[in-house]
């Protein structure tokens, strides 16, 4: 039987396509992770908000609440002593402060969520613009591989170095 003559470029078809295939897979754990944590994080924020809005609820009751106090003592034919009058708008007010203070907490909590949402977004979009390429790369060198044609695995390093430029942008989001 006689032994097929390996061309050398062949050789490293398969050693470009091995590379190529293992950037592809981390490609795929790390932009799978991103987008993850990007879900988790959206539900967290959206829990932030909620809070927000239940603590807007209450602040908005007590406001409510000072307003009629206040009207009362204002009026002249008052059922309760002004003391106690008084006495509950202060501690009305406290807690409109309290809620006020809170919100705020609640509020840049939430803000620190959504920016890390978005910067998990960010790379889960670059590692998935990798994936593509680097699949592309890989079906392009198996076609190369089949036909024997060395300009087509040329053509398939050329979009698998973009996979790969992709790849790195996904950990350090330069563009």
């Amino acid at each position: 039987m006689a032994e097929e003559k390996k061309e050398k470029w062949v050789t490293y078809l398969s050693f470009t396509t091995v590379i190529v295939a293992v950037c592809a897979t981390l490609s795929t754990f790390k932009g799978g992770g991103y987008s993850t944590k990007a879900l988790l994080t959206q539900s967290k924020a959206s829990d932030q908000w909620a809070f927000y809005q239940s603590k807007s609820i209450k602040s908005y009751i007590y406001e409510m609440q000072k307003e009629n106090l206040e009207l009362q003592l204002n009026n002249s034919a008052l059922t309760m002593n002004k003391e106690e009058l008084e006495k509950r708008i202060a501690n009305y007010s406290d807690k409109i402060k309290k809620y006020a203070d809170e919100k705020e907490g609640i509020k840049k909590e939430a803000t620190e969520l959504e920016a890390t949402r978005d910067e998990c977004k960010s790379h889960s979009e670059r590692f998935g613009l990798a994936v593509i390429f680097l699949q592309v790369s890989i079906l392009l060198s198996s076609i190369a591989a089949l036909t024997k044609k060395r300009m087509l695995w040329v053509f398939s390093m050329l979009v698998g170095i973009i996979g790969i430029v992709y790849f790195v942008n996904g950990f350090v989001v330069l563009f």
